[in-house]
C-alpha cells in the first residue's frame, strides 16, 4: 500500500512541479496534503475521474496587478498585488490578505490550497482564496498605509463581492486596514455589502473576528485534551508570535490554567519560566502596537529574552503553539522542544513546520493538530459575519464565543473520526486532510468537467 502511494504521489508531484516551476512553499503544501489523499482519490471511481486533486492544485485563476500610490513625500511608489482565487466549489471564495515585502505567488498559492481545506472542515459554505502585496508597513506612516489601502482595493475591488469572493484580514491587515479598504470597496462600487470580514463593529463586523484565531486554537487544543480525559490546568505551554494570534490565544489559554511560558516577535524570544500574566501580555500588545519590540520588556518581572532565538526548547513545555508564520520550526528546533518536554503540538499559523519538523513529529508520535484545523476559527467567525451581513441580525459577544467553541468542537470531532488509524492512533493531519478532501472532492465530482 505504502509503494503504491509513493508511486502515485511522486506522479502527482512531476505533474505539479512541471506545471510550477520553483514554487517551493506551494509545492510542500501539496506533497503534505496528497500524501495522505492520493489513494482515498484513485479508491473512489468518481473522485479520481474528477481529477479532484489536480483541479484543487491549480487555482481558478491567479489576478495579479499593479499598485500605484504616493508616500508622504509626494513620491510614487509601486507595489505588486495578487488575489489567488483557488476554488469555489463549496461557495464563495474566502481568505485573508496579508501585506509583506516577501510575500509571493508561492506563498499565496500554498495559502489558497490550504484555505480550501481549512474552510471544508469549518462546515460552512465557503471556498478558498488568498491575496495581498508585497507592500511593507514597516516605518510607513498611517497616512501612507491608508493610501496603499486605498489604490490596492482600486484594483481588487472588481474581483470580489459577497457572492464572489469575500478577502479578510491576515499578516499586516487588522481591522484598520480593513476599514480602509472596505471605505475605498464602498466609493468605488457604490453598494455597502458584505464584500469584506474582519470589519469594525460600527459598519457590520462581528464580536470577536478579532479574537477568534487564537480562542479558537485554545478551544481545539481543549477538544484534544478532553479526548484524553485532560485539560488544560497547570500545563507548560510555549506560544511563538505576537500578533492576535499568538496573543489572544495567550490570553485565553491564562484563562483555562494554563502556564504561558513563551511568545516571540522577529527578533528573539520572551520567555517566562513562570509563566506570563495577563498583564503581561496586554503589555506585549502595547509594546507591538507603538513598533517596540520584545527586548524591551527583558527583565521585568521575571521575563528573559532570547536575542534572535526561537523559543523551541528554550523552557520547558508540553504544548507547543506556533503562531508566527510558515516554516519558522525546523527539525533541530522541534527536537530541542521534544527534549524540554512537548508532547502536544496545534498550529496556529498556516504550515508552521518544515517537512523535516513534520517527518520527526510523525516518527515521535507527536500528537500534532494541522492549521487547517486548529488555526480555522477565524475563517469560521468570518463565514458567522457574513451571515450576519446577509440577514441584518448581529450576536453579542458572548454568543460568537459560544458559536466558536462549538464550530471548533466539531471540526476536532470530524478530524478525529477520519483520523483514526489501523492501529487505533488518532492522526489528526491526516483527519483533517482526509475530511476536508472528501468534502471538496464530493462538490467537485458533482460538477462534472468544469
Amino acid at each position: 500500500m505504502t509503494d503504491r502511494r509513493d508511486s502515485l504521489l511522486e506522479t502527482f508531484m512531476q505533474r505539479l512541479c512541471a506545471r510550477s516551476p520553483g514554487e517551493t512553499e506551494f509545492h510542500q503544501a501539496a506533497e503534505e496534503i496528497a500524501r495522505d489523499v492520493i489513494t482515498v482519490e484513485k479508491a473512489h471511481s468518481g473522485f479520481a475521474a474528477a481529477r479532484v486533486l489536480d483541479r484543487l492544485s491549480e487555482p481558478d485563476r491567479v489576478i495579479a496587478f499593479r499598485v500605484v500610490w504616493e508616500d508622504d513625500a509626494g513620491q510614487t511608489r509601486i507595489n505588486r498585488g495578487w488575489r489567488v482565487q483557488t476554488s469555489n466549489a463549496i461557495g464563495p471564495y474566502k481568505g485573508g490578505l496579508r501585506f509583506h515585502p516577501d510575500l509571493s505567488l508561492s506563498v499565496l498559492k500554498f495559502l489558497g490550497f490550504e484555505q480550501c481545506f481549512k474552510n471544508a472542515l469549518t462546515g460552512l459554505p465557503l471556498g478558498g482564496a488568498k491575496g495581498g502585496a508585497d507592500f511593507d508597513p514597516r516605518g510607513r506612516s498611517g497616512g501612507e498605509i491608508m493610501r496603499f489601502c486605498h489604490a490596492f482595493m482600486g484594483e481588487l475591488c472588481k474581483y470580489i463581492g459577497p457572492d464572489r469572493d469575500i478577502p479578510a484580514g491576515d499578516i499586516n491587515v487588522s481591522p484598520r486596514e480593513i476599514g480602509w479598504m472596505f471605505g475605498a470597496y464602498k466609493r468605488h462600487c457604490g453598494e455597502f455589502h458584505g464584500a469584506l470580514t474582519g470589519k469594525g463593529e460600527s459598519f457590520g463586523g462581528s464580536a470577536l473576528r478579532v479574537e477568534a484565531t487564537g480562542y479558537g486554537l485554545i478551544y481545539f487544543v481543549c477538544a484534544m485534551l478532553r479526548h484524553q480525559d485532560s485539560d488544560l490546568e497547570g500545563r507548560r505551554v510555549a506560544i511563538s508570535g505576537a500578533g492576535n494570534v499568538a496573543t489572544h490565544a495567550a490570553e485565553l489559554a491564562i484563562r483555562e490554567g494554563a502556564r504561558v511560558v513563551s511568545l516571540s516577535d522577529s527578533s528573539g524570544a520572551l520567555l517566562a519560566e513562570d509563566g506570563l500574566t495577563q498583564d503581561t501580555v496586554d503589555r506585549v500588545r502595547r509594546t507591538k502596537a507603538a513598533g517596540g519590540n520584545l527586548s524591551e520588556l527583558s527583565g521585568q518581572r521575571g521575563l528573559r529574552y532570547l536575542e534572535g532565538g526561537a523559543p523551541w526548547g528554550q523552557v520547558e513545555a508540553e504544548v507547543l503553539l506556533p503562531c508566527a508564520t510558515q516554516n519558522e520550526v525546523d527539525e533541530t528546533e522541534l527536537r530541542a522542544a521534544l527534549d524540554a518536554g512537548a508532547g502536544m503540538i496545534a498550529e496556529g499559523a498556516n504550515m508552521p513546520l518544515t517537512a523535516g519538523a513534520v517527518s520527526l513529529s510523525s516518527r515521535k508520535g507527536l500528537i500534532h493538530a494541522p492549521g487547517k484545523a486548529a488555526n480555522a476559527g477565524g475563517v469560521a467567525i468570518s463565514g458567522l459575519e457574513m451571515s450576519q451581513n446577509a440577514h441584518g441580525q448581529f450576536l453579542d459577544a458572548a454568543q460568537v464565543d459560544d458559536a466558536l467553541r462549538g464550530i471548533m468542537r466539531r471540526i476536532h470531532d470530524t478530524v478525529a473520526e477520519e483520523g483514526r488509524t489501523s492501529d487505533g492512533r488518532l492522526d489528526y493531519r491526516l483527519g483533517a486532510n482526509v475530511a476536508g478532501y472528501r468534502k471538496l472532492a464530493n462538490a467537485i465530482s458533482a460538477f462534472g468537467a468544469i
